[in-house]
Parts: C-alpha cells; structure tokens; sequence
C-alpha cells in the first residue's frame, strides 16, 4: 500500500489513475478499483481508498494505493508519483502532519511509534491505551483545573493596589494543589511498570556459581545465550536476552556466581550481580542441595522467587518436601511452573485499569511539574503573595503541556518524529 497525503494527494494520483470514474469524483472513505496507467503503459490493478480532509489520518486530503507485492510494481509506481509532483515522506512525517492538524496530540502520536514496535500483547494494550488518550485525558483535566485558578491570581495582580482584594481561594488554591500533586505521584510511581512493559520486565537470575543460572537463561530464552561450563566463574559478566511469555515481555539477566574471590575479573562480574538484583523488578534466586543460599533482600517494590534447580538430582521425597521455592530441572527443560510464576506476578503488578506512563519523555517533564506543585504548595504554607506562587503555577503548566505537546519547539518534534519509520 502507498499513501499519498496533502492538498494536492488525490489531483497527483488521478492523473495516474485509470477507472470508471475519477477520484476527484469519489466521496470521502469510498474504494475505486481502476489502473495505474502512464501513456500506453500500465503499471498494475490497483484499489484506491480515498479520505477527505478532515477526515484521514493526517487530516488532509489522503489517497491510499493498494497494488501487487512487486518490488518492481511498488517502485515504478513510486517513481511515477514523484514524477507527477509528488515527494518521498520522511521518517513520521503522517504522524507529524497529524499532530500538527490537531488529529492527536504529541503523547499520543508517540503512542503510534511504540504500537508499531510493541512486541508482546501488554506492549500492544499500554500503547493503544495511551493512543486513546488515557494520559493525555488525565493530565488535559489537570491542566484545564490549573488554568482557572492561575487566571484568578493572574487577575489579582491587575488589582495589586488593592491588597485586600483575593480572587482565588487559597483554601481551594491549596486543597487542588494537593489533588494535582498526588495524582503527579501516582503517574510518576506507575513509570517503573509502564516502562517494564515496554522494555520488557527485568529479572536478575542470582546465586552462587554452578547452580545453573545459565542453563536456566538459556532454557528460558530456548538457545544457547550464555556458555555453560563446570568451571566456577565461567559467567564473568551479566548477559542479557528477552523473550514474550503469555503475552509479557521478559528481560532475563544471567549473573555472575556470587561468592567470596580473590580474583579481580570475577569480583567485578560479582558487583555487577548485586548491581542487576537491585535493578530488577523480580529477583530468581537459584538453588541447588547442598548449596549455600545467596540471601537476596528484595528492596521496594521487588519479588523474589526461590529456584531449586537441578531437580533430576533429587530423589521424589525430597521435590516433595521443598515448600518455599519453585522445583525445577533448566537442563531438562523442566519449567514450566517458573514461567507461571513470572506471568502471575508480573501481572499482580501491571495494574491495567491504572493510567500509566512508559515514555522516558514523559516522565522527566512530569517529574517538572511535580515539582514545581510541591513549590506551590510550599508557597501557600508560608502565605506568599499570587505573584510567587503563580510563577511555580506556569512552570507547572509548562511542564504538563510539554507532554501532551501544548508546549514544545521544533527541535523536540524534529528528534521525537526522526524515529519513526518511514510511511507512518
């Protein structure tokens, strides 16, 4: 399929178009069958689907030409197009045209490029969810609260001579500024999960050397990602690969063995095992019979599942009596439960009725606003004058409006589009 956007989309496509009527004679959202002829020579069959502005993706008048596969056919038709006054679009530029038209805003056109790269099904749902506006809608109602108090104090200052007079309640001023600043934290806290999903939910695979931490890395992801070997201290580094389970991507971590060394290779192979269990969100602590524990304190927010590998070994009685852990064989391919047990709490935690932000973007400009909030609210404590406190009121603002795109300039727009791909 070839899209064509802009005012002169469905004249330029008409000149190449050969059916029973002409397309500048068809009515928006209609389909056309006919051929792409140039003189004597015809291209292909084709369908053209045919969108008046406004009502198209972009917002403009848009002509979609759907053709055979032929690489032969598509470049041709391509080149026939560009010769008729048409232009190659680049990178995002129909999401770009689209926002610029006021079909979406700047957070949920970034919801277009994640829905294209989402790769597991709870990627897809946070984008589309997102696309549909479920933060754009929620930080759009703040802002429209913000503005109406912000006007009152703003209008306070057109009465600076008369002192006693106080057009915004401080009272509600406050009690607002509380609300605004709560639902800032839960936005900012939601930023952890949302962005797991989008770069799938990290999980560190701790233990002591020889337990079989890369045998179960390589299990999970189904290859063979890390080098097995019976030689303490093979994996000197963390290795990393994902893969999608029941619908949720998973980053997998294999770690250094921990354990007291002299070595200095290994001892920073060890420190970057600490480093990932702090990072993850779910912490496999692996096992083995006769085996010390890597004792694993989960920090906030953390789940830590115990993995008795190596379950062949073990004679029935003894898989019997392990109570407090996931029984498991990763050489035998022998885990199924573990993968359960990574879904079930993976999705304890996703929270999907919950409004939540994965864009790193996002965060840093809501993490401003939140901020700036807290200044005000600090402000009306201390009974600063409506010229202090809207000051932080308007960085508030700003800081909101940068997400949404109400607030922005042409070098962001110019580095949030470059990575899209070309014909979206």
């Amino acid at each position: 399929m070839v899209r064509v956007s802009g005012g002169e989309a469905i004249e330029i496509v008409d000149r190449l178009f050969g059916g029973r009527k002409p397309l500048r004679e068809t009515a928006s959202g209609s389909v056309r069958f006919g051929r792409i002829v140039r003189g004597e020579e015809v291209l292909d069959d084709v369908l053209c689907s045919v969108f008046r502005a406004p009502h198209s993706f972009t917002g403009e008048d848009t002509v979609e030409i759907s053709c055979h596969g032929s690489i032969y056919i598509q470049q041709t038709l391509l080149q026939w197009l560009i010769d008729e006054g048409a232009r190659m679009a680049a990178p995002g530029e129909f999401t770009r045209r689209a926002f610029a038209n006021g079909k979406m805003d700047l957070a949920q056109a970034e919801a277009v490029a994640d829905l294209i790269a989402a790769q597991s099904k709870a990627e897809k749902e946070l984008a589309m969810s997102q696309l549909r506006g479920s933060v754009s809608n929620e930080l759009n109602t703040l802002r429209e609260r913000l503005l109406h108090l912000t006007s009152l104090l703003e209008l306070e200052l057109d009465f600076a001579d008369h002192e006693e007079l106080e057009f915004a309640d401080r009272s509600e001023l406050r009690a607002l500024a509380q609300e605004i600043e709560t639902k800032l934290a839960s936005l900012l806290s939601s930023f952890r999960t949302g962005n797991a999903i989008r770069n799938g939910i990290p999980v560190a695979i701790i233990g002591a050397p020889n337990v079989g931490k890369s045998t179960l890395l390589n299990a999970l992801v189904g290859e063979q990602r890390a080098i097995v070997s019976d030689i303490q201290g093979t994996t000197r580094d963390t290795i990393e690969d994902t893969i999608t389970i029941d619908g949720i991507l998973f980053r997998f971590i294999d770690t250094a063995g921990i354990r007291e060394s002299d070595d200095a290779i290994e001892q920073i192979g060890i420190s970057r095992s600490k480093q990932a269990a702090s990072r993850a969100q779910i912490i496999l602590s692996v096992l083995e019979r006769g085996v010390d524990e890597v004792k694993i304190a989960p920090g906030e927010g953390q789940t830590v599942l115990k993995v008795y590998n190596k379950a062949d070994l073990l004679m029935p009685d003894e898989r019997v009596n392990i109570i407090d852990g996931l029984c498991i064989s990763a050489k035998k391919g022998v885990i199924q439960s573990l993968k359960n047990a990574l879904v079930r709490v993976a999705r304890e935690s996703m929270q999907p009725s919950a409004v939540m932000i994965s864009n790193a973007r996002h965060y840093e400009a809501i993490s401003r606003a939140h901020e700036a909030i807290r200044r005000v609210e600090a402000g009306l404590d201390e009974g600063l004058s409506g010229e202090l406190v809207s000051i932080d009121l308007q960085d508030c603002l700003a800081a909101l409006g940068e997400v949404t795109g109400r607030v922005t300039n042409s070098e962001v727009l110019a580095n949030i589009f470059s990575k899209f791909c070309i014909g979206k």
